[in-house]
């Protein structure tokens, strides 16, 4: 490892995925692990946001809204990222989980972990702040773009002739 950094070979090129290699099955696992860890730790700031919550009415304060909302460009820099992070993961650990069994309890799951995670962002942030349709936004932003994929896919996937149609076969080496 140590002559791997000294020599400026890249380290990280044993972690990649090679498909002789490594199984389907084992990436898809550790793709559910990465989703999973990102959905619960956003889920956790979204539900305890950073800084916490007021605690009393005091100082113009109102209790149990969140103490970063008051600075509300920042605060939504965080919100919007931080579901755009949950929304990403959840469409991973759905789609990986496509045609599994129990797959109808793990959308139910997911869609129950969206709605409490909307209702304590809802809860936490001030009503005067209010900007939701950004983060409405930031959520579909990942099912929208696998939309456009797999519409742009199936486009492509139309226009291409069949192999056999094909007179020569033309071999690209990278």
């Amino acid at each position: 490892m140590i002559n791997r950094l000294s020599t400026g070979k890249s380290w990280y090129k044993c972690f990649r995925y090679e498909e002789g290699r490594d199984k389907p099955g084992d990436v898809r696992n550790v793709m559910l692990v990465v989703a999973s860890l990102i959905a619960s730790v956003t889920f956790q700031a979204g539900v305890n946001p950073p800084g916490g919550v007021w605690q009393d009415n005091s100082s113009g304060h109102v209790a149990g809204r969140a103490i970063y909302a008051y600075q509300s460009e920042v605060y939504y820099v965080f919100l919007i990222a931080n579901t755009l992070a949950l929304s990403a993961s959840i469409l991973v650990i759905i789609s990986l989980t496509y045609r599994f069994p129990f797959h109808l309890e793990i959308v139910i799951a997911t869609i129950s972990m969206i709605v409490t995670y909307s209702s304590a962002i809802f809860a936490v942030t001030p009503d005067e702040s209010v900007r939701f349709r950004y983060v409405i936004a930031a959520a579909s932003v990942p099912y929208i773009l696998r939309i456009f994929i797999q519409l742009f896919n199936m486009v492509f996937k139309n226009n291409e002739k069949p192999e056999s149609e094909n007179s020569e076969k033309v071999v690209l080496n990278y």
